[in-house]
């Protein structure tokens, strides 16, 4: 009978001995407690959450084998085989990096994308900017760091010439990237804004995969597969194009042509340039995209033209004599790319481009016949090694082919260069934590022309300082090849040098983004002499600075169906480069450069009306008749244009654009006579647009059996 009494009493003892008390403190690698972290023994229902200070305790039964497992949102799971000495833990979870809670490396770059959530920037504010004539460059030249320089039309950036910016589509180099235009007269942009998903545009500090750019990179990301069979019909003002899509389910082809002529334009608005045969041009677009696999695409794309202008140009000394010009020009880009990932953490993109522009200009018994054959390839690796590392490298080859013949009345002079570059590149970007991340990379190179090797270091880190603001850094040394007519003159010609620094801060909210700049570029190794035909009086010892503060501010939320943003640049610039006699401000570069951009939908009328004003402080010139080198200022450059969509049917649109609707006379320099005249003195005259206004009209109509979309996003 005692035996049965003392049976439950053993029971009860055993099970209080096997019991177990499991305890400690969670914590972040920082020592900061992490509530709410549950904490539970592996494959059972044993465990407890943390409290406001880290702690936790629970009891088990378990005794063989415990694995303590710690599992919270947003960090890694921690899996800790537990011990017999019952001695309280302290775990120190990591924070996991996620593309929505990571720091952005952001300094020296601007970013539009269909898909990002953080972007300043979407393609479609490219081609609605009032001013931009649907021109890539135009819409980027109201973003803070670029100066106006309208005799061109190119992006200059950050105190750099427009040479020392370049462009890649689909990683692949651009050569002979704008369309050629008569004297001082804008170019733009050869590839339309409409057939890119996303762009990058860096204005300092860019990638280690990318070179040969002084000041800053353009790189753009054309559209994957297209969803909607489709042709479009644009009748414009200056011409007309007709483009069709079909689209598969795994596949697409896009093709297009175009037809631009200025003559009835020019018949209806005056000119300050006598014509004699109005800009023409003939346009054709090829674009094919195949998905290769669940992870792969394969896309094409070519671009052919052909372009010719003639008119005359009045002698600067004698007004009276004209002097006829004429430019031609015959183009064709083709472009191949190829991504896919392998496996869970490789990816691969590989590409190759394929360029052919030859060109002709001459003045009067004066002619330049200059041919270039372009190729580049590369392949590019990434490996994500986890969500904190990822590795990136590759290999490219850039050939430029260029053949040149200068003719006058007493012959001809041939000119010609191969050159092949080389490059490698490896790039790490690591986050130490969501808030803080470091991206590092070298750039080597290797010319033909010089036999010269050279490595760049490409340094920049962000930290967030909040959950909507972040500040950046960014190092860079990068090369750039001078200018061609250098290299045909002595093919042994350096590369010039650029060291930028930057410092960046960031804020963006739901609707409305502020971001501000300053940075620091220092120029070696310009290109210098005193006959730019003439290679014995060239040095490579040329030097400069360019220093300055760029403001962003950008709101879509204050105003109901209203866009508008904000910039302001300001830039402190000199070099000795050229035929400078020292180090002096080029004439290309404005100290201030400020612009404000407005888009509103009104629905009451379905259109969208948008307002761009832009402003440019003077800038320098160089008059003869004065001993002082470029003291000369020209007046302040204004702009304000406006454009408005009108949405006649569903597939149906009217547009119209004015830019420069106040008829501003803007100055960008003048230029004098080679020679003076009896009295000593050097004639010159002002060079000014070559009208007062653009006035631009189109219809655009979309044919499709989806009734819901048009061009609308394209305007």
């Amino acid at each position: 009978m005692r035996a049965i009494i003392l049976l439950p009493f053993l029971f009860i003892c055993s099970s209080l001995f096997a019991q177990t008390t499991i305890s400690g403190r969670v914590a972040e690698k920082s020592g900061e407690p992490l509530l709410g972290v549950n904490v539970y023994i592996k494959g059972t229902y044993d465990g407890a959450t943390t409290d406001i200070n880290g702690n936790f305790s629970f009891t088990t039964y378990e005794e063989d084998s415990l694995i303590l497992v710690a599992s919270f949102i947003g960090f890694h799971e921690i899996n800790l085989p537990l011990s017999k000495d019952n001695e309280p833990l302290l775990i120190r979870m990591r924070e996991k990096v996620s593309e929505l809670n990571a720091v952005v490396i952001t300094a020296g770059a601007f970013h539009a994308s269909e898909e990002g959530k953080r972007e300043v920037l979407k393609p479609l504010d490219i081609v609605t900017t009032a001013g931009a004539t649907a021109d890539v460059p135009g819409a980027l030249n109201t973003l803070p760091g670029t100066q106006t320089v309208g005799e061109t039309g190119r992006l200059f950036v950050r105190g750099g010439d427009g040479r020392e910016t370049k462009t890649f589509i689909d990683g692949m180099l651009v050569h002979n990237e704008y369309s050629p235009s008569a004297p001082n007269t804008p170019g733009r942009s050869r590839f339309s804004p409409f057939m890119f998903k996303g762009m990058s545009f860096s204005t300092g500090g860019y990638s280690a995969e990318y070179g040969q750019a002084l000041s800053s990179a353009l790189i753009l990301q054309s559209k994957d597969l297209a969803e909607n069979d489709r042709t479009d019909i644009s009748l414009m003002s200056v011409g007309a194009d007709v483009s069709t899509t079909q689209a598969t389910e795994n596949s697409s082809f896009a093709g297009k042509v175009q037809y631009t002529n200025l003559t009835p334009y020019f018949k209806l608005v005056d000119q300050n340039l006598k014509w004699d045969k109005a800009p023409e041009e003939y346009n054709s677009n090829l674009a094919y995209r195949v998905k290769t696999s669940e992870t792969g695409m394969l896309k094409f794309y070519s671009n052919a033209s052909r372009s010719d202008m003639e008119l005359y140009e009045s002698d600067i000394a004698n007004p009276e004599l004209e002097l006829p010009v004429k430019v031609q020009n015959d183009y064709a880009h083709f472009n191949v790319s190829y991504r896919e990932l392998l496996g869970e953490n490789w990816g691969l993109k590989t590409g190759a481009s394929f360029t052919k522009s030859d060109d002709f200009a001459a003045l009067d018994t004066e002619s330049r016949d200059q041919n270039l054959t372009g190729f580049h390839g590369k392949v590019v690796a990434d490996y994500q090694y986890s969500d904190r590392l990822g590795i990136l490298g590759g290999v490219e080859l850039i050939r430029r082919n260029v053949d040149q013949i200068l003719s006058d009345e007493s012959g001809s002079f041939e000119q010609d260069f191969n050159e092949q570059l080389g490059a490698s590149f490896l790039e790490a970007e690591w986050f130490a934590s969501s808030s803080l991340g470091f991206k590092a990379g070298l750039r080597a190179e290797n010319n033909s022309l010089t036999s010269k090797n050279t490595l760049t270091p490409r340094l920049s880190a962000a930290y967030k300082t909040g959950d909507k603001s972040q500040v950046s850094l960014a190092y860079g040394q990068f090369y750039q090849a001078p200018q061609t007519q250098i290299i045909l003159s002595q093919p042994s010609a350096s590369s010039e040098k650029a060291t930028h620094f930057i410092a960046n801060y960031q804020w963006l909210s739901e609707g409305q983004s502020f971001r501000v700049e300053a940075y620091d570029k220092r120029y070696d190794n310009l290109t210098r002499y005193s006959q730019v035909f003439d290679p014995s009086t060239y040095a490579f010892d040329g030097y400069g600075y360019a220093r300055g503060l760029d403001l962003f501010w950008r709101d879509t939320k204050t105003f109901k169906n209203t866009d508008y943003w904000v910039s302001y640049s300001y830039l402190d610039t000199e070099r000795a480069f050229k035929d400078f006699p020292g180090s002096f401000t080029p004439t290309f570069a404005s100290t201030h450069n400020f612009s404000v951009v407005v888009k509103k939908f009104i629905d009451e009328i379905k259109s969208q009306v948008g307002l761009t004003y832009a402003f440019a402080s003077e800038r320098t010139y160089h008059d003869p008749n004065t001993d002082r080198f470029l003291s000369g200022r020209t007046p302040a450059y204004h702009d304000l244009s406006f454009n408005i969509s009108y949405l006649y049917s569903n597939q149906v649109i009217v547009h119209a654009m004015v830019n420069n609707v106040l008829g501003i006379n803007n100055i960008y320099g003048y230029e004098f006579a080679d020679t003076a005249d009896t009295n000593g003195v050097y004639a010159g005259r002002a060079i000014t647009p070559a009208a007062r206004r653009f006035i631009f009209l189109g219809v655009f109509i979309t044919l499709s059996k989806n009734k819901g979309i048009n061009q609308l996003p394209n305007l």
